[in-house]
């Protein structure tokens, strides 16, 4: 006789007993030593690159800076794309890698990239500020604090002193601070004042050097001492600056009596933080990996409340990202549906195994817990949406092996067998096929264990913590199951004996079961009709990539033409800041001009610097004030609140960044034939039902003026045009003359016009140029010429698109609304000229880039159930039996999902992958009873039978177990389709097991007549 663990385990009970004590006290810390976190990392494979070119065009910027950047990038390894955004003077790339990348090359790609693009600098146009790189858009911040109440200047000082404190908080990876205005020392002189006094402005930034130097003035070696000499020079403030001699025709002149110097901010601002309608800068705070969130949370708390008592008054510290709150509703909403499930599990196990027999099944949780905690800890897992899901996921699961391990044990003292006889009958009898059945179930979600993709990477830890716990809960119900049994159950009582499946049930089940065999062919066609019907059913089903999250941040993205200022951006920020003032469910109001906010959340992209843009984040009370919220900002922006502008309202969505649901795009080469097949497809995507705001991402022209100079009067007046453009840089923006060191910042000393000079039109033809002959009007040597040009492009690996696209009406899905407009489609991607293209983007391909990782590895998955089949039955024939059950959840998935109108998405679709491992572990265990009861001698029709009617209770009780246990999951966000399709498809597959199992295995087998006893013909296997 073999190795029996069940039986090693009732014998060695006092060390048993020890592994279950150990077990318990380990998991125990193990949980609480586990790091918290909201969403499960993955790797944003994401870089931008960006560089500056001071006067540059938009179509310049992307000729000379950005084409020879692309160029060099295209031999990078796993390179997806780079798209880039260029406009005048400024250049962003964002390199992002294939989906395919293994994340443990991301940090040598990034070293790549800046490699390849520092090789190749020297190639740049001389000016070119950059490139710069940043690798770390993909931090995502733990928490965020605003500080209002002074001065852009006064904050950052105080945000400094707050961040060397928090950096000294445990946990604490790193602190950044947002928001910083540059400082600036403006000396503005009239361009009338230069000319009248004969002065080039040249002369003013050459007084300003000089004035303002760190310079080694000598070192003089004593006899013991090296002294070094320094000169007093620099500007320790405004008074400085207004003392320096400048020299005009063998003159001094003290700055300050021609010019006016003083102290502010860049201006005009490109970007700006307000906070509850105050300027604001923020506090940003990432956490090491695998820290507890609320842990650090709490210190954090605590630090930042230590530090209030020292900040000046008037100062303001708000909390405005709080993820360790976020986590803590999460760990709450967790334990909740957890403690429900496994009521309701313990529930089934005590109405039909009895008082006993169900607190041995509950037992089995926090063991089989205990152990997956200890994996995770191990491993370096974190408990957070993916894998706190996969455990109540599988609680529904983990039960099985218990269940039928302890009613395998009550039908043996049922029928008279001794505790301990009984107790190690399940190891001899199902502990191979539960182990198989275990491993077939685990590998239905081996697909997005090992896709190799974004949303594979979010969701994989439901193959690993699903995986850990099944195999947990076959260890638990071999080893310690049988010696609970053994311990807890009653002993059976002398004469009680009697066929455990011999009740009326049984017999009701036993004819039910006959007739599925006798009518085989009437069960399996009826089936083949369900599923028919089923695969219909789930086309007709709504499909989604990821859900709506449940947290409680609007987003409003503010879009104004290309080419508007920053007062424009803010003016009309202010406006929807004004209509949500005073709303009782907003709670806080953040807004961001010129750039996007740092990253709270996964899923949420930072966008691009952009004058033209804002985005303001509300912060409702709870998920019903967010969506009236939602209702009440879309109706002001339709009634013209902001006419000038696109206005967008959303909320935050599960999953890799999508950005607008709906979106295709038009590739080619001309700007103007890519506006026109926009139109095209906006006029399609405006008369497709569904549709919302539909948009260009770009496509309007902005004014511009274009100098045309005089060249032969240029150069009389010893001139060159590049001269001229200095001038008027000069005048017009400003040229920083020096920096004025203070602290651990340097503020630039700025030479410009005044006001009055350069913030209006009229007055660019009387500006004076600096000649060696004495000043000259502009209007002289050149003509103002009004012209529109490209404020904005985009390209996508060095081939120009844009970018048509939409919002969807409510209760509608991304994907669904993308195949409609792509069915309207055909007549105008047949009238495109040569060389444009029209690509689908958005939700419906980002899901089918993450389906395809998936679908990649079914022959994979396939090949491992195989494998793990063949080991157990050893037969081709019951194989193939057990595989062709693995869609009969589909139709039960179709039809729940259709009933209760829930979407089917990237979650669903793991549910439904998964189903078909379940329905092959109970038909595996059903087919290998039959076997067992044929090497017992029973012909083939009363093994069918009989093993079914055995099977039954247990088949029922575990999947009725999973069923309830997935009832709290359907109330989750992101993890409710997938609760109903398992639910409904494990439902009707369990069901459908118990009678189209007996006669698939009666129609597939081979079979001879045989005489039994009496004359009567009975159905025996072929040999």
């Amino acid at each position: 006789m073999g190795f029996n663990l069940s039986d090693w385990g009732v014998r060695n009970g006092a060390l048993t007993l020890f592994l279950i004590v150990m077990l318990g006290a380990a998991g125990a810390m193990a949980y609480l030593r586990l790091g918290r976190a909201e969403d499960p990392g993955f790797t944003i494979k994401v870089m931008v690159v960006t560089a500056q070119w001071p006067g540059a065009t938009a179509e310049e910027m992307q000729r000379h800076v950005a084409d020879p950047i692309e160029s060099r990038l295209q031999d990078l390894p796993w390179l997806d794309r780079v798209e880039t955004f260029t406009r005048p003077g400024q250049a962003a790339m964002t390199v992002v890698l294939r989906d395919t990348t293994p994340p443990r090359e991301v940090q040598n790609l990034w070293y790549q990239v800046r490699k390849k693009v520092g090789d190749m600098r020297h190639m740049l146009p001389a000016g070119v500020i950059g490139p710069f790189f940043d690798d770390e858009y993909s931090d995502v911040w733990s928490a965020i604090y605003a500080v209002t109440g002074a001065d852009n200047a006064e904050l950052v000082r105080q945000a400094e002193a707050l961040r060397a404190r928090l950096l000294r908080v445990p946990g604490v990876d790193k602190v950044r601070i947002f928001g910083e205005q540059p400082q600036r020392i403006h000396v503005e002189v009239a361009h009338a004042r230069l000319a009248s006094l004969g002065l080039q402005p040249q002369a003013i930034l050459d007084a300003l050097a000089r004035h303002n130097p760190v310079t080694p003035a000598g070192v003089v070696e004593g006899s013991a001492t090296r002294l070094h000499l320094r000169v007093d020079g620099g500007f320790d403030g405004l008074a400085a600056v207004r003392e320096v001699p400048v020299a005009a025709n063998g003159r001094s002149l003290r700055l300050g009596d021609i010019a006016e110097v003083t102290r502010g901010f860049a201006d005009p601002a490109s970007s700006g933080i307000r906070q509850g309608g105050e300027n604001a800068v923020l506090l940003a705070v990432a956490k090491q990996p695998g820290v507890n969130v609320l842990t650090l949370g709490q210190d954090l708390a605590a630090a930042m409340e230590a530090q209030r008592r020292v900040i000046p008054m008037g100062i303001t510290v708000t909390q405005i990202v709080d993820q360790a709150h976020v986590v803590q509703e999460s760990i709450a909403e967790f334990l909740m549906k957890f403690v429900a499930a496994l009521g309701v599990v313990m529930l089934v196990s005590f109405l039909s195994l009895g008082f006993r027999a169900g607190i041995i099944v509950a037992l089995s949780v926090p063991l089989t817990l205990a152990i997956v905690f200890l994996v995770m800890l191990a491993t370096g897992m974190e408990l957070e949406r993916v894998t706190l899901g996969a455990l109540i996921l599988s609680l529904g699961l983990l039960v099985d092996d218990a269940i039928i391990a302890i009613e395998a044990m009550v039908v043996k003292l049922e029928e008279g067998w001794s505790r301990a006889k009984a107790a190690t009958f399940a190891w001899t009898s199902t502990a191979g096929p539960m182990l198989s059945g275990t491993l077939v179930t685990v590998a239905g979600f081996l697909p997005v264990g090992f896709a190799r993709s974004t949303a594979g990477e979010y969701a994989g830890g439901i193959f690993w913590v699903v995986g850990i716990a099944l195999v947990a809960s076959w260890l638990v119900a071999v080893l310690f199951t049988p010696w609970l049994g053994v311990k807890l159950l009653p002993s059976p009582k002398p004469g009680s004996h009697h066929d455990a499946y011999d009740g009326r049930g049984y017999r009701a089940l036993r004819r039910l079961v006959g007739w599925a065999v006798d009518h085989r062919v009437a069960v399996i066609s009826a089936t083949l009709l369900v599923l028919v019907a089923g695969f219909a059913a789930m086309g007709q089903v709504r499909k989604q990539f990821f859900p709506t999250s449940a947290r409680l941040e609007l987003l409003v993205d503010i879009n104004l033409r290309q080419g508007a200022g920053y007062a424009a951006t803010l003016d009309a920020a202010q406006r929807i800041e004004q209509a949500i003032e005073g709303d009782p469910d907003a709670r806080l109001v953040t807004t961001y001009l010129g750039q996007g906010s740092p990253r709270f959340f996964l899923a949420l992209n930072p966008d691009l610097p952009n004058e033209a843009f804002a985005k303001i984040i509300v912060q409702a009370r709870d998920v019903p004030a967010r969506e009236r919220l939602r209702d009440r900002l879309n109706a002001l922006v339709a009634d013209g609140l902001v006419p000038e502008a696109r206005v967008r309202v959303s909320r935050l969505d599960f999953g890799p960044p999508v950005g607008f649901p709906v979106q295709f795009r038009i590739h080619g080469d001309d700007p103007a034939a890519l506006r026109r097949a926009g139109e095209d497809v906006m006029a399609v995507m405006r008369a497709t039902p569904g549709t919302r705001d539909v948009q260009l991402h770009w496509g309007e022209r902005a004014p511009a003026l274009r100098l045309e100079l005089d060249r032969a009067r240029v150069a009389e007046l010893g001139l060159s045009p590049a001269q001229v453009a200095s001038s008027l840089q000069l005048l017009l923006t400003g040229v920083t003359a020096t920096q004025h060191r203070e602290g651990n910042r340097l503020v630039d000393v700025v030479l410009r016009a005044p006001a009055a000079e350069r913030l209006t039109t009229e007055t660019l033809a009387d500006l004076s140029l600096a000649t060696p002959s004495g000043p000259v009007p502009l209007s002289q040597v050149a003509r103002l010429l009004p012209e529109a040009e490209e404020p904005i492009l985009y390209r996508r690996n060095r081939e120009a698109y844009l970018t048509v696209r939409a919002d969807v009406a409510p209760g509608l899905q991304g994907p669904d609304v993308s195949a409609a407009v792509r069915a309207r489609l055909d007549p105008v991607i047949a009238s495109l000229p040569v060389g444009l293209r029209i690509e689908a983007g958005g939700a419906a391909e980002e899901s089918g880039k993450a389906n395809a990782a998936l679908f990649a590895l079914f022959p994979v998955m396939i090949a491992v159930m195989l494998v793990l089949l063949m080991v157990q039955l050893r037969h081709f024939g019951r194989v193939a039996l057990v595989l062709a059950t693995a869609p009969l959840g589909i139709p039960g998935a179709a039809f729940a999902l259709l009933a209760l109108g829930a979407p089917f998405g990237f979650v669903a679709l793991l549910g439904v992958i998964a189903l078909a491992g379940m329905v092959m572990r109970n038909t595996q265990i059903l087919v290998d009873q039959v076997r067992q009861d044929l090497e017992a001698g029973l012909d083939l029709r009363a093994a069918i039978v009989e093993s079914t009617v055995r099977r039954t209770r247990p088949v029922l009780l575990t999947a009725l177990a999973a069923v309830l246990a997935f009832i709290p999951l359907t109330l989750s966000v992101f993890w409710g389709p997938m609760a109903i399709a398992m639910i409904g498809g494990l439902t009707l597959a369990t069901l459908a097991t118990l009678l189209v199992v007996p006669a698939l295995y009666a129609l597939a087998l081979p079979w001879r007549r045989a005489v039994g006893a009496g004359g009567l013909a009975v159905l025996v296997p072929a040999e």
